[in-house]
């Protein structure tokens, strides 16, 4: 009986699914989740580095590339075998590039495109069917500032980020008549190993030093302003919300830049919208 309903209340827990946890948000998010006595799939492409959440609760440890379709079946398959379901699928997983457009490598951009958006897109289609079958789900997908506003010298980087918030808007479209919510996470600097671990050309062309060459040398010469532990708590509690945004910007820069972004572009759409207007074809005068 005692297994019985040990068995029961770990149904009723829930289960959140996090990649990308060897560092930055995915540590702090399955620390925090594991915190509140939820159950956890924490992964990492070294299972080794995340060794140590197994004393904090109810964690699953799994090896996982996100690019690899067979590692994403496994993973979700053991997700089920052991809690029987996921709750919240957090797509953080995610790698950087560092290189003005024209300086960009395409080898480089395109397995930068394979992890941030086929890599998210896989865990999606992943969870999607255990979710619509229960009715019930949360798929937190991360983008950034840099998907709302474009940076030079991480400009291919913006187009993965962007890639996300198209994809999500369609997404929650779609799901959310089944019960299931999707937020996008968009984030400015925070203090986590995105910078370290971002790949940089090595060509800087002498035209862009004034432009991209100059945010390379910002990225590597400022502290970051965001806590990632306070990111988590605010991600957690999104989540949680009975009224969860679709988009959570996270640090203040983010909230100023979108700000802008937004007044910059109803100043200029209006400015041109009489000629917007104009390329329709006519009205009928009988149907006015």
């Amino acid at each position: 009986m005692a297994k019985k309903n040990e068995t029961s209340a770990l149904m009723e827990t829930p289960v959140w699914f996090i990649t990308g946890c060897s560092s930055g948000f995915g540590r702090h998010l399955a620390e925090c989740a594991l915190e509140k006595g939820y159950c956890v799939v924490a992964t990492a492409l070294d299972p080794s580095t995340i060794q140590d959440l197994e004393n904090k609760g109810s964690v699953l440890i799994l090896k996982l590339d996100v690019t690899d379709q067979q590692q994403v079946d496994d993973a979700i398959e053991a997700a089920e075998a052991k809690f029987g379901h996921v709750d919240v699928l957090i797509n953080n997983a995610g790698i950087g590039y560092i290189a003005a457009i024209e300086e960009s490598d395409e080898a480089a951009v395109r397995n930068m495109f394979e992890v941030n958006l086929f890599g998210l897109s896989r865990m999606i289609h992943g969870v999607l069917p255990h979710m619509r079958k229960r009715r019930k789900g949360f798929i937190v997908n991360f983008s950034s500032i840099a998907g709302l506003h474009g940076f030079p010298a991480i400009g291919y980087y913006s187009a993965t980020k962007f890639a996300v918030e198209g994809l999500s808007e369609t997404l929650w479209q779609e799901v959310e008549p089944f019960g299931i919510k999707v937020m996008l996470v968009e984030p400015s600097g925070f203090r986590t190993n995105w910078f370290a671990a971002a790949e940089e050309s090595p060509q800087q062309i002498p035209d862009y030093a004034a432009t991209a060459g100059a945010f390379r040398k910002q990225l590597r010469t400022d502290t970051q302003p965001g806590d990632p532990a306070r990111a988590a708590i605010a991600i957690i509690n999104a989540v949680e919300s009975a009224s969860p945004p679709h988009r959570l910007l996270l640090g203040n820069t983010a909230v100023e830049m979108a700000m802008k972004q937004l007044q910059d572009e109803k100043k200029e759409f209006m400015a041109w919208e009489a000629v917007a207007r104009s390329t329709d074809f006519p009205v009928p005068e009988h149907a006015i």
